[in-house]
Formats: C-alpha cells, structure tokens, sequence
C-alpha cells in the first residue's frame, strides 16, 4: 500500500509546489504607466519615468498572484517642464515630502476570459485608499506575460484640491498601467547561459 501511496504523494506535492506563485521582474523596455488629466484647454498626458514592481505569478491561477507598484513621483514627465514642476510642487504631488507612491494588490478575482479584478492600496501623498481594477491578461507564454488596466482615479481623494480658474482641471484622472513581466529564475538562467565577450 505505501509503495502505491508514496508516487500519487509525490505527484501531488509536485503539482502544489508548481503552482506557488513566483517571483517576476518587469521588462522596462515594454511597460508603462501612464495617464490623462483632463483640463479646459488640453488634454494633458503624461507618464513617470521611474517605477518598478515586485510580482509574485502564478500563471496557472492568476487569482493567486500578488503584486506592489512603487513610482518615484519627482519622475513624472508630460513634455512640458513648467507643468511638470508645478505638478512636483505641494500643489499636486509634493514630491518633496511624499516622494513615492505605491500600489499594493491585497486580493485577486478572476471575472472572465484572461479579465481579473483587483482590488488593492493606492498610497498617494501619504493618503491610502482601496481601489478597484479591472485587469486584462494579453498573454502568458515563455515565462513572459504582459497585463494592462486603465482606471480611474480621483485627485481630491488624495489632497489635490488645486484647480486653475482659467484653464480648470476635472477631478478624475485617467491611470494606465501596461506592464510586460519576466519569470525572474528563467531570466537568470538565461543571462548565465549567455557566451561571454
């Protein structure tokens, strides 16, 4: 009896440890966070230029992956630098006293064909509020995958009362988030295996 037992043991603790989540690394060269304020005179967008993620992926069951986004706020960049100074400035952001924002997923569900909710923690000048995020898997193949949400966010929420009385700026601000991940050990193992000049 326990010689049949022990295989079927074997292969189920050999399924359980291949389906943990496991730890990803982001391809800068693919991903992006992005978004569009909207204002009387322009549709303004931008993006940061710093941030990265800490994954944890279970491509098999997204459901039990995690995530946490980190962004350097003085890095946001809209191609005008007067406006991006004044976005810096205590007025918005106040990079100078909350110089990171960060969001962190506390659950995952799947609602569809490769479509998740997350709902998670934005931290944004020092205010954390529960967000949710509707998810779309483009693909996971070859220990790589990419995901992408836009959602929306609330300025006010988080102490950007500031408003223009020319050019006056709506409250709701559009996030985009496209992040391309790499299994980190495949990665590794790759760049190992590499000829070396």
């Amino acid at each position: 009896m326990k010689k049949f037992l022990l295989p079927i043991l074997f292969f189920l603790t050999a399924i359980t440890v291949a389906a943990q989540p496991r730890p990803h690394i982001v391809d800068p060269a693919h991903s992006q966070i992005n978004f569009v304020a909207e204002a009387r005179f322009i549709s303004a967008h931008g993006h940061f230029d710093k941030w990265d993620a800490e994954v944890q992926l279970d491509p098999a069951k997204i459901e039990n992956s995690s995530f946490k986004i980190t962004i350097e706020a003085a890095s946001i960049n809209t191609r005008i630098q007067r406006r991006d100074d004044h976005l810096r400035s205590k007025d918005f952001f106040d990079v100078a006293t909350y110089p990171q924002i960060t969001l962190v997923s506390k659950k995952i569900t799947k609602t569809g064909d490769r479509k998740y909710a997350v709902t998670g923690d934005l931290t944004l000048r020092g205010v954390t509020k529960q967000v949710d995020i509707e998810i779309e898997q483009v693909f996971y193949e070859n220990n790589r995958g990419r995901f992408r949400a836009t959602f929306p966010i609330n300025r006010k929420d988080f102490g950007m009362t500031y408003n223009s009385t020319m050019n006056r700026i709506e409250d709701v601000v559009q996030a985009q988030v496209d992040i391309n991940v790499l299994d980190k050990e495949a990665t590794e193992k790759a760049r190992a295996a590499r000829p070396s000049n």
